[in-house]
């Protein structure tokens, strides 16, 4: 103010205060041009390259692969006389129910479960593990999404471990996981002596809160944070696994899922379209090749779609 000096008093502070007038009125403008401007915001990038205490987690069926991987494991089983022609139409009948039904049937999920542990007892474990390296050729290299394959890549890319979570026999996911250059995987455990299968279950197949169980121990072996870690499914039945980490996706979601998420605001990828979305996962083929297919019911150690 200074500069005011040679200025009446009136004039200096007229002058003043049209100097403190512009001053509000350009900070006002300023102030209003910034909150008229939307701020660009990036979202964190994910996942994020170098984080060791995250990893991922990947349902199986119609999440990494199109259709039940057991399904094509059980007509590899037919194919190499695991069973007699007798048994495919109880096996068919369990394969419906489960996957037609919307339910799974407490006596039909024993009745899977025993069938299956008695296929593969008496059989060595290294048999029914180089049997899947074939199966895995023969049915389900082309049934993998690619979309889903990228996912699982981008973790691996960023230095983060993937991990399958499968109903399935651990030994059958461990072939798929190790196909596909991931991690490693979680399954069903059966029990087994000196190499060969006994007929048993070690505790209960791996489905729903049984699969979130496995994320949680596994996290804690693992030294993970599971609010950094994704997880990635189709079944409404692995919301419990779904639920316990920071990052939940719904992929190819069944309705009650896909419900589910857009209540959660989970972010859902679908890689199916039109009527093969509705379909996917139906056998649709007749004859003695349907029938054998559904086998995978068996196997599946009393699941309906894991």
């Amino acid at each position: 103010m200074a500069a005011l000096g040679w200025l009446t008093p009136r004039r200096r502070s007229a002058t003043a205060r049209s100097v403190l007038a512009g001053e509000a009125s350009a900070e006002a403008a300023r102030k209003s041009s910034q909150e008229a401007l939307p701020v660009a915001r990036e979202e964190p990038e994910f996942p994020v390259i170098g984080d060791t205490r995250a990893a991922a987690f990947f349902d199986l069926d119609n999440t990494v692969m199109q259709g039940a991987a057991l399904f094509h494991f059980g007509r590899g089983l037919y194919k190499r006389k695991f069973f007699e022609t007798r048994d495919l139409a109880r096996f068919a009948w369990q394969q419906a129910w489960f996957r037609l039904a919307g339910v799974e049937d407490p006596e039909h999920m024993q009745d899977a479960r025993d069938s299956a542990l008695s296929i593969v007892k008496g059989h060595r474990v290294a048999e029914l593990e180089t049997i899947g390296e074939e199966i895995y050729d023969e049915y389900m290299a082309d049934r993998i999404w690619p979309g889903t394959r990228a996912l699982a890549q981008a973790h691996l890319d960023a230095g983060q471990k993937v991990w399958l979570v499968t109903a399935a026999p651990v030994e059958i996911a461990q072939v798929i996981a190790r196909r596909l250059g991931l991690t490693g995987a979680l399954g069903t455990v059966a029990e087994s002596v000196d190499g060969v299968y006994t007929g048993k279950l070690v505790g209960e197949p791996l489905h729903g809160p049984a699969k979130a169980e496995a994320v949680r121990a596994l996290a804690v072996a693992e030294g993970l944070d599971l609010a950094r870690c994704a997880a990635y499914s189709d079944s409404h039945n692995d919301i419990p696994m779904l639920s316990l980490v920071g990052h939940p996706y719904a992929i190819n979601p069944d309705s009650k899922l896909r419900k589910h998420a857009r209540e959660k605001d989970w972010r859902l990828r679908d890689y199916r379209t039109g009527r093969k979305a509705a379909k996917v996962g139906i056998p649709a083929a007749a004859g003695v090749g349907a029938v054998a297919g559904g086998t995978a019911a068996a196997i599946a150690l009393s699941r309906r779609r894991r």
